[in-house]
């Protein structure tokens, strides 16, 4: 009979590659902060850019910060598995943060916009792609306004971005609601999506 054939030994999860996107001041440094202080066992890629170091931003942890000259270097060298041009400064993964990662069989988690987002997807069609929205426009505004790098101008851009950029939420497998104050319930339900993924039946497989 078939059912003599069936075996016990077939839950055998695959690292995920994840992706954690959306508009500005959505709040993605915050959630990946967050989900990096609470230790789970995912490797959290450190994204690279020519762009200024803020005061509160630390070298390694929030940005790889590097010069032109070097972004450059990275781009001709093929260490990058993909690169923007966001607000005026280039952003790229590290191609070895990713492959090194995920060949362990740890989960992978990417902070990129979604430009980045869309070229993840083409070259790894199995990701999985979250979309971070705030509760309202309003509530990103206040957002952008209440960090102060930004002048009114640049205020205005960044409002203009994220309304063209939340109309990719179809490319995307997930949406999650970062609402102001809630950044525990946000955290909980990525975890959820998570775990939900290596629960599938059909695994998503990565391949290098």
């Amino acid at each position: 009979m078939a059912e003599e054939n069936l075996s016990f030994d077939v839950y055998h999860p695959q690292p995920l590659l994840i992706v954690i996107s959306g508009p500005t001041a959505v709040g993605k440094d915050a959630v990946i902060k967050l989900m990096f202080e609470r230790k789970f066992p995912i490797h959290f890629v450190v994204t690279a850019t020519n762009r200024p170091r803020r005061l509160t931003e630390v070298d390694g942890v929030d940005y790889i910060f590097v010069s032109t000259e070097r972004f450059q270097e990275m781009i001709d060298n093929n260490e990058l598995i993909e690169y923007s041009w966001v607000y005026n400064a280039y952003k790229g993964i590290p191609r070895n943060q990713v492959e090194h990662a995920l060949s362990s069989g740890k989960d992978v988690i990417l902070r990129i916009d979604t430009q980045g987002a869309r070229k993840i997807r083409q070259i790894y069609p199995e990701c999985v792609q979250i979309f971070l929205v705030a509760k309202s426009k309003e509530e990103l505004e206040e957002r952008i306004r209440k960090r102060g790098t930004e002048d009114e101008e640049e205020v205005r851009i960044r409002l203009a971005t994220a309304s063209e950029e939340i109309q990719c939420i179809t490319n995307f497998d997930y949406i999650v609601v970062n609402e102001n104050n809630h950044l525990e319930r946000t955290v909980e339900t990525i975890l959820s999506i998570i775990d939900a993924e290596h629960h599938r039946v059909h695994p998503r497989r990565i391949n290098l």
